[in-house]
């Protein structure tokens, strides 16, 4: 037997009614946000970069592979891991092949950034299935100009990330082992989105949002937040190929 609240249809409604004015408060909410996200100033981009793609090397603008606007995101795949990317990361990028054609016709591009080498990333990619381009920033400064990896000495200066390293739960190392490498290094790789544009040549940055942000999940939590049945508080997460049934 449930121990939810069992109601009658009526009671139901009335419920479903009060929680419909809260989701249109954050429905408006949300749309004031979106506006604030379009008003936020680019910053030109003046340091060159090169990154290694499966094509070759590429600089940042030609990464726009003709289109105006990059879309990227940063799998948490740092150069000390040796079982692969993280899991959660990789459930992220599972649910981003779909969305290729559309962001293609909208003028965006869109990749993932990873600082593994290029050749663990195309293992990777091709384990995983994965159709999106995969560009290593390996050996690059782009990842630590912006915000998507700490140095070993920045890390250091967290308080927080010193504490959790210190006294992990028992899910983060877990997760140390599902990736194979030390929290120390496993935890310097920040999950993150990031967006540029570019006009006249000049490439822009114009947008970066990172983990605990709700955007920086796995689609499929969307649809879980739908269900009927909380999830577990613990951020477990397994690779498609993984699952322990």
């Amino acid at each position: 037997m449930s121990e939810h609240k069992i109601a009658s249809r009526e009671e139901w409604q009335a419920a479903r009614n009060e929680l419909a004015k809260l989701e249109a408060e954050q429905a408006e909410r949300n749309e004031e946000i979106r506006k604030k996200r379009l008003e936020l100033p680019w910053v030109p981009v003046e340091k060159e970069y090169t990154f290694d793609t499966e094509d070759g090397e590429k600089t940042l603008a030609e990464l726009f592979d003709g289109r105006s606007q990059l879309l990227a995101y940063n799998v948490m795949f740092g150069p000390d891991y040796t079982l692969g990317a993280c899991p959660g990361c990789t459930s992220l990028a599972d649910g981003l092949d779909g969305g290729l054609i559309h962001l293609n016709h909208r003028d965006v591009t869109l990749i993932c950034f990873s600082r593994a080498p290029i050749d663990r990333l195309t293992a990777y990619k091709e384990r995983m299935g994965w159709q999106f381009p995969y560009v290593s920033t390996y050996n690059t400064d782009f990842p630590f100009d912006f915000g998507l990896a700490l140095t070993k000495e920045q890390a250091q200066q967290i308080p927080e990330l010193t504490q959790m390293i210190e006294s992990p739960p028992d899910w983060l190392q877990e997760w140390a082992g599902q990736i194979g490498a030390d929290l120390e290094d496993g935890l310097r790789e920040s999950p993150s989105w990031i967006a540029f544009a570019r006009e006249n040549g000049t490439v822009y940055h114009t947008y970066t949002v990172s983990a605990p942000d709700p955007f920086v999940a796995p689609y499929h939590n969307f649809l879980l937040e739908r269900t009927p049945k909380a999830q577990p508080t613990e951020p477990r997460t397994w690779r498609k190929d993984e699952y322990p049934d």
